[in-house]
């Protein structure tokens, strides 16, 4: 069984290979703009969950970009492989993350006290 240690290298190597893809090799408009906050991956190394967000995102924008996500889980689980030497990949599962949003209400929240 892997290390803790590895398993978080690993998911930072991810991270960082993905949001590369995302920002240079995609051509797909739902992605842009796209920013991969966390990945988790699991103790055996056979899931990674990858939560991003994106700048200036509405309900039915996340919806679209999650589904565009789950259709080029495939492609981009192989473009991962390709990068990162694993004798097996992960399969990968897309969350929003929802801190930069709950991040900014909170800021309103204080800001809105301190105006009173």
């Amino acid at each position: 069984m892997p290390s803790p240690a590895r398993a978080l290298r690993l998911a930072e190597r991810i991270r960082t290979e993905l949001a590369e893809i995302f920002l240079r090799e995609s051509s797909d408009p739902r992605f842009h703009l796209l920013t991969v906050t966390e990945v988790r991956v699991d103790r055996e190394f056979s899931l990674a969950n990858i939560f991003i967000t994106a700048a200036d995102s509405d309900e039915a924008r996340r919806g679209e970009i999650l589904r565009g996500l789950e259709g080029a889980r495939g492609y981009l689980r192989s473009a991962l492989a390709a990068r990162i030497s694993l004798r097996t990949f992960p399969s990968l599962r897309f969350h929003w993350d929802f801190t930069p949003d709950r991040a900014e209400h909170i800021e309103h929240l204080i800001d809105s006290l301190k105006e009173e």
